[in-house]
């Protein structure tokens, strides 16, 4: 103990309790006298992860002052300031979300591919709220007949240009600013993405985006959905996201059975329920129109 107070530049007392409290909740493990992270934290917060997800602590920092008014949002079943309000007063606030979205974005890539499947006679691309164009990026590379368009709100596409720029994929991958509620995304799209969005969005939002993405889409095309499903017995995880959801976003996730009401009469079928390994990925949907 005195050896890792020494290393953190921290008291002897102040490093003992918080590793108690870290062992307790299951961040770090104990073994006689020593202590080490558990797999879990190798993987989230360590380069032993497959993914440097420091985007996603130095968002935590930001998202953590924000905890002051769950209170207040709690009494009234909606937060005073939303999310995307406060990248609008503070534009810092985009470019870092993104970047965070990008890290989770670059963990979930491999899945996509692994689980997605991408006919030869697919063209067009449409990725919905796809900021980091990571997704969009990884698909162009890998299947050289697809063109992209990537649409999101103007202050989470702010890094994403130079980004395809630097794949090489600025002739085939380009930018459409603007909110998925007032958005023309276009027809003839094959396969597109609407990944970790729908939780950002009401049911009815979310019924009304599926119609208007099967109309966009040709015969024969391919939906992708991303989310974390609402269980009827929620996890700590899946809870503890939902609480933040209430408070940064007023939302919340949805079951898979409303995905499937909603795909359904939109005119889409075979319906694919894919749940991702650990559980932390969340589930895909697929979807033939």
């Amino acid at each position: 103990m005195e050896e890792l107070a020494a290393r953190i530049d921290s008291s002897l007392r102040g490093t003992a309790t918080l590793v108690d409290f870290l062992v307790a909740i299951g961040y770090l493990e104990k073994e006689d006298d020593a202590f080490a992270n558990t797999a879990s934290t190798q993987r989230w917060f360590t380069s032993a992860g497959q993914v440097d997800y420091t985007p996603g602590l130095l968002w935590t920092h930001e998202a953590w002052a924000m905890m002051g008014s769950l209170a207040e949002t709690v009494r009234k079943g909606e937060p005073e300031q939303t999310l995307w309000e406060a990248m609008i007063e503070k534009p810092h606030l985009g470019p870092l979300f993104s970047s965070y979205m990008g890290a989770f974005a670059a963990d979930l890539g491999p899945d996509l591919l692994r689980h997605v499947p991408v006919s030869p006679d697919y063209r067009r691309l449409l990725d919905l709220g796809g900021s980091h164009g990571l997704h969009s990026i990884r698909f162009c590379q890998h299947y050289p007949q697809l063109a992209a368009v990537i649409v999101d709100m103007p202050s989470a596409l702010t890094e994403t240009g130079p980004e395809i720029e630097k794949a090489g994929l600025s002739q085939r991958i380009s930018l459409s600013p603007g909110t998925l509620q007032e958005h023309e995304w276009g027809e003839a799209n094959d396969l597109v993405f609407y990944l970790s969005v729908a939780h950002n969005h009401s049911a009815e939002e979310n019924r009304l985006a599926i119609r208007q993405i099967g109309d966009s889409m040709n015969p024969g095309g391919l939906l992708v959905i991303h989310e974390y499903l609402a269980e009827t017995s929620l996890d700590a995880l899946n809870a503890a996201f939902r609480l933040t959801l209430l408070l940064e976003t007023g939302t919340q996730t949805h079951r898979h059975e409303d995905y499937c009401a909603w795909l359904l009469a939109a005119g889409f079928s075979a319906i694919e329920r894919i749940d991702l390994e650990p559980r932390e990925k969340g589930s895909l949907i697929l979807a033939r129109r």
